[in-house]
């Protein structure tokens, strides 16, 4: 078990170790993107990195060699560049990024591999690289955002009901951000929206037929539900159960046989 989380900690003689002894890589990615008038643009690989790296800690107490790797910043977020305040790669070229960083690690000799992300335009890019870099090599590779793998106890835990699950600089990203930096003053949180985005269904992420409409986030202002409704007591509530709930899925992959 590796005493030190991070990937970047560790010499290379350690690294080739723990891939070779089967540990577990965790890779979290995000986005650099606006996130309404009130939320700093680092708000996505923020809490990415954050529920990564706690959850990696839990595992790693319970006996899992885990380590963690740099959280990568910026993701597909072109639908947030009209606001400005964002950095955003290509589609194609995001999947691209991914792939080379799963396949380095591939090469560093990890084969237990798991993206969390906390970024919804990534969502679908992180899971098409995952399954085509385990179609190209023995690896076990698990790809999820985080509070998809938590959606189940973020419910328990109220998630809903100060705004959509996890919509996006509403009132649960902020309670998160407000739990994961009360030092940071913050911008006046909107109460409200000129329009409303539908509700989220309470079983799932992403709905069973996606439909892309034109300029939608213009039309919504940039942000999904009122800010106000946000609390850092709620945030961290959020972030413990997401954290635990990550934990398990992080021992459970750690515990499958590996293939050939």
């Amino acid at each position: 078990m590796a005493e030190r989380l991070l990937f970047d900690e560790h010499n290379r003689v350690e690294l080739r170790a723990l891939g070779a002894g089967g540990a577990v890589v965790v890779i979290p990615v995000g986005a650099t993107e606006q996130h309404g008038p009130h939320l700093p643009v680092g708000t996505d690989w923020w809490h990415a990195e954050h529920v990564a790296r706690g959850a990696a800690a839990r595992a790693s107490a319970a006996g899992v060699s885990v380590v963690v790797t740099p959280t990568l910043p910026f993701g597909s977020s072109p639908h947030h560049l009209p606001f400005g305040g964002t950095i955003s790669l290509p589609t194609t070229t995001y999947y691209d990024v991914l792939v080379a960083i799963l396949e380095s690690l591939v090469t560093d000799g990890f084969r237990r591999l798991f993206l969390v992300n906390g970024h919804g335009g990534n969502h679908e890019l992180i899971q098409i690289a995952a399954r085509d870099v385990a179609l190209r090599h023995p690896v076990i590779a698990v790809a999820g955002s985080w509070w998809n793998i938590a959606w189940d106890v973020l419910v328990e835990a109220g998630a809903g009901d100060v705004g959509r699950l996890p919509g996006h600089a509403g009132g649960f990203e902020t309670s998160v951000v407000q739990a994961m930096r009360p030092d940071l003053p913050l911008g006046e949180l909107p109460a409200a929206r000129t329009a409303d985005a539908a509700p989220a269904d309470p079983r799932r992420f992403s709905p069973l037929v996606r439909t892309e409409v034109h300029d939608y986030w213009g039309s919504i202002e940039g942000f999904s539900d009122a800010p106000v409704r946000a609390s850092a007591e709620a945030g961290r509530r959020y972030l413990d159960v997401s954290i635990a709930e990550l934990a398990r899925r992080i021992e459970a992959l750690a515990a499958t046989p590996l293939p050939g």
